[in-house]
């Protein structure tokens, strides 16, 4: 049995481009509405940040999954602030 060639069309659908954010890394500092995450230590799993509200200096440090943690920023279209 003979394989046909396939001939692109030029109505063919070109795939997306997937824009990825960053990898989390220490000291890195995202900006969301209205509050700014600070990002402590980075381990193999998980990562120890601080999620601050307007101008405030101090505030709770949290500890979570790292993966939980970039979900929640891509789904709060976090913008990368500083490295």
């Amino acid at each position: 049995m003979k394989s046909v060639p396939r001939i692109p069309s030029k109505t063919a659908m070109k795939p997306k481009k997937q824009v990825s954010q960053p990898a989390i890394e220490a000291g890195q500092v995202w900006q969301m509405e209205g509050v700014t995450c600070h990002i402590g230590q980075v381990g193999k799993t998980l990562v120890n940040y601080k999620l601050l509200k307007g101008d405030t200096v101090r505030g709770p440090s949290s500890l979570g999954n790292k993966e939980v943690l970039a979900k929640h920023l891509k789904a709060k279209k976090a913008v990368l602030v500083r490295k």
